[in-house]
């Protein structure tokens, strides 16, 4: 199988050497599938992606995940084990323009020298669909082979023609034994990692930063390379979970206005407006802002949690988020940041349901395990002759007609007859709509 190499700024096609002094996380990322930590179902023996690489197979795919799960990681290694020129591309910087210059070059290339490119394209949920729309053409001849990197849903944030095309590769966060061997291999590394500094360190202060990286493998080891060099500074020669924490406190707050820090901050607002915490969702939402995190991101996200957390037991809590969302954007900052304030306390003293959110769920999976059922011919609409003559629309009631408002039509398909996707809470509004949903079952069932 031929090798394929990184290409650099200067087209030779080589790729450097991480240099030793990039982070350590780049240091250690893994040259083969065998140094890879965790994923067994995506590369262990006899997986999916392994046989892809190792047959030269592989085709275009979206590696969906966590931070510091591999992503990239992964993307490079395919592309080091495949035959295919590698085109790294970043959407957070590039345009519809790029897109196409980008697709043009690897369709001469194919033309000329037979040749196919790997597209590496990260966070490939920023880009929009008109910018998506642009490598389908490209993708359905062979000119490129895409490898998309997300931690976003596929199923929301990418076109269901782009999606269809591609393999979906779903990559588990790291848990702490992984993440454990992951830093003692860098502590032993004398050529990569941190073999030469002379530091040891405990088991406990292991775990501990391994709890700090939640899952992140980049987090980790970015980490445990700020506490050694703090040791060596501080002529230490051994770190325990007690000195750790001494040397990192200072330096994990420097961190996490990097961003690194980033997911855990927004899980503890999540967390706290679910658990009806004002006073810790407010708290988290001013340590986000005043560490840098962009207000709209906050803002997007408290919309989010009004359908996921709250839904129709409070409908107005959307209404809010949406108007804090929009009173932010007409003030800007500070004065803005009032309205997430304000959207924030309101979400967390609502009533929480999660019943859209697993309504939604149910009703995708019935969607995916079960073939496209068809539509009753009651609620079909019947425009031609033809259509009423073959059954279109026969059977079909008028609600605004009946007495009671409901006609008494099944609207499911036949082998859905019954499944109840929306299962309302006994808080907030539900409660009163449960009512209502069960009188309008009564009715529909007499008719």
């Amino acid at each position: 199988m031929t090798g394929t190499l990184f290409e650099d700024p200067s087209g030779s096609g080589e790729r450097a050497p991480s240099p030793s002094d990039a982070p350590l996380a780049d240091r250690m990322r893994p040259r083969d599938l065998d140094e890879v930590a965790g994923q067994p179902q995506v590369v262990g023996p006899g997986a999916f992606l392994r046989r892809a690489i190792e047959e030269d197979r592989v085709p275009s795919l979206i590696f969906w995940g966590p931070p510091g799960s591999g992503k990239t990681t992964l993307a490079r290694i395919v592309a080091e084990r495949t035959s295919s020129r590698f085109q790294p591309f970043s959407a957070v910087v590039s345009g519809i323009k790029d897109v196409k210059r980008v697709m043009a070059d690897a369709a001469r290339l194919r033309r000329a020298q037979g040749r196919g490119t790997l597209l590496f394209v990260d966070e490939i949920h920023r880009f929009n669909r008109a910018q998506q729309d642009a490598f389908l053409p490209y993708v359905e001849r062979g000119d490129i082979v895409l490898v998309g990197a997300t931690t976003e849903n596929p199923s929301f944030e990418l076109n269901a023609a782009l999606l269809s095309r591609c393999r979906v590769v779903v990559l588990e966060e790291l848990g702490t034994e992984e993440l454990i061997g992951l830093m003692r291999r860098a502590l032993a590394d004398r050529e990569r990692g941190l073999g030469e500094s002379g530091i040891t360190v405990s088991g406990d202060a292991l775990a501990a930063l391994a709890q700090l990286a939640s899952g992140d493998a980049r987090r980790a080891l970015n980490l445990l390379e700020l506490a050694v060099e703090d040791a060596r500074a501080g002529g230490l020669e051994e770190l325990d979970e007690e000195t750790l924490g001494r040397v990192v406190q200072t330096k994990v707050l420097r961190y996490d206005k990097s961003g690194e820090e980033h997911f855990n901050l927004i899980s503890a607002l999540h967390k706290s407006l679910r658990e009806s915490d004002p006073d810790a969702a407010i708290y988290w939402l001013a340590r986000m802002l005043a560490a840098g995190e962009d207000p709209l991101y906050l803002a997007r996200r408290m919309v989010r949690f009004a359908s996921e957390d709250v839904g129709v037991a409070d409908s107005r809590s959307l209404e809010v988020a949406l108007a804090a969302w929009d009173a932010f954007q007409r003030l800007g900052s500070p004065e803005g940041e009032l309205a997430l304030a304000q959207a924030a306390i309101h979400l967390a003293l609502a009533p929480k349901s999660n019943s859209v959110y697993r309504a939604w769920g149910r009703a995708r999976k019935a969607i995916r395990e079960r073939p496209a059922e068809p539509v009753p011919m009651s609620i079909r609409n019947a425009p031609t002759r033809l259509m009423k003559d073959v059954g279109y629309g026969r059977g079909y009631v008028y609600a605004h007609d009946t007495e009671d408002g409901v006609g008494g039509i099944d609207c499911l398909p036949e082998a859905l007859a019954g499944e109840r996707f929306y299962r309302p809470t006994e808080r907030g509004d539900e409660v009163e709509l449960g009512e209502r949903l069960e009188r309008f079952r009564v009715l529909r069932g007499r008719s």
